[in-house]
């Protein structure tokens, strides 16, 4: 579970060693969403029935079809008792089983085990109306036993382990219970620690006020936006823009009220990256935003760079935006590393800035590597004679150009 590269990639680890150890042929994780009431199918391992698949989409059951995650087992280790403890089901089960589903064959469970590894009469006393659902379940999926453990996470109850056997096989007995108790419970320290590391890699890469991404989100992004480009020749492109006036809110309002205002604009900055499928939208500290995308056309880039400073234009308070665009899909020379194409876009803005443009600025359009734009990115732009005469006019000595 530590090597996996995603909790999802982590639970599936979880799944497929729970099953080799407890020699199943089958194995499940499914989660409480308590939100949504309801037991979500996170993956299922090993031999899949007709209609499983590995990472479900939308696999999920009702808690009340199941209710022992939810309250009998949770009022067991609440209660002081020695904690949840796995339980087994078995496919022999009464002939007038009824026929709902649930998690991994559902997920959850039905009944402890009986002597010698027998169906019991439902977890903790519970009846036999979930072990119905079970064996139904087991039937109908061609599997002859299960072993279900409950994973517990800071205390409460996050989901299940699921375990099944095919039928012609010694089904499971109490010391795979015990030892399926044990598993769950290393699961649940591997997922407490995907969800630490989770946490820690989404506050290195979000900015905490807006939600959007940080500027270290964006340098790793455009780093690999770049090498792609470089060996696919795939369009990237950053629209750099400073959301104007935010000084004066700050010193009329206050800073709360200029939070509000870097908060909003983060929202439209996010919608309007979101008609981009895959763009990156960022706060790269202060007032100054960005949009990275990889892979759509430059033109199509420009026209929601346009939009973004439409509707930053409406904002209250605010005062719009200053935009500049800079993507490989226009006449901008070679870009051979991020911090080029970024110097581009900065350059875009500031251009922006300074002439009070209402339009996003674009670096290399009208004149190419003639554009102002990108002379200003890669070498001071030449002195006009009235510049050169008043250096002459500071400095007695100088002769001439």
């Amino acid at each position: 579970m530590a090597a996996a590269q995603s909790p999802l990639e982590s639970v599936a680890a979880a799944a497929e060693r729970a099953r080799l150890a407890l020699g199943g042929t089958f194995a499940a994780i499914s989660a409480w969403e308590r939100e949504h009431g309801r037991l979500r199918v996170l993956v299922n391992a090993g031999e899949l029935a007709e209609g499983e698949e590995r990472y479900p989409a939308d696999e999920s059951y009702p808690v009340h079809d199941f209710p022992e995650i939810a309250e009998i087992l949770h009022e067991e280790w609440a209660g002081g008792g020695a904690g949840p403890h796995a339980w087994i089901e078995s496919a022999a089960g009464p002939e007038d089983a009824g026929s709902a589903d649930g998690p991994g064959d559902s997920g959850s469970a039905a009944g402890p085990e009986g002597p010698e590894g027998t169906a019991g009469a439902g977890p903790y006393g519970s009846g036999d109306a979930y072990r119905h659902q079970r064996v139904a379940a087991l039937t109908r999926r061609g599997r002859g036993s299960c072993v279900v453990a409950p994973i517990v996470l800071h205390g409460r109850a996050w989901g299940e382990l699921y375990v099944a056997r095919p039928p012609g096989v010694p089904a499971f007995g109490r010391t795979d219970a015990d030892f399926a108790t044990v598993l769950a419970a290393v699961a649940a320290a591997g997922i407490a620690q995907t969800e630490r590391l989770e946490e820690v890699r989404r506050l290195a890469f979000t900015d905490p006020l807006t939600g959007l991404g940080n500027r270290r989100a964006v340098d790793a992004r455009l780093d690999e936006a770049v090498e792609r480009h470089l060996a696919d020749g795939v369009v990237v492109s950053l629209v750099v823009c400073d959301l104007n006036g935010l000084k004066k809110v700050n010193d009329t309002l206050g800073h709360a009220v200029g939070d509000r205002l870097l908060e909003r604009f983060g929202s439209v900055l996010s919608l309007c990256g979101a008609m981009l499928p895959g763009t990156l939208a960022a706060r790269l500290g202060g007032d100054e935003f960005c949009l990275l995308t990889v892979g759509p056309a430059a033109d199509e880039v420009v026209r929601i760079a346009d939009e973004l400073c439409r509707r930053a234009a409406g904002l209250e308070l605010g005062e719009g935006v200053a935009c500049g665009v800079a993507s490989t899909g226009d006449p901008i020379g070679a870009v051979g590393t991020a911090r080029r194409l970024f110097r581009l876009a900065d350059a875009a803005q500031y251009r922006a800035k300074a002439a009070r443009s209402a339009k996003p600025v674009v670096a290399g359009r009208d004149g190419g590597r003639r554009d102002p734009v990108v002379r200003l990115a890669d070498h001071p732009p030449a002195a006009s004679a009235a510049e050169r005469r008043r250096f002459r006019g500071r400095n007695s000595n100088t002769s001439g150009d």
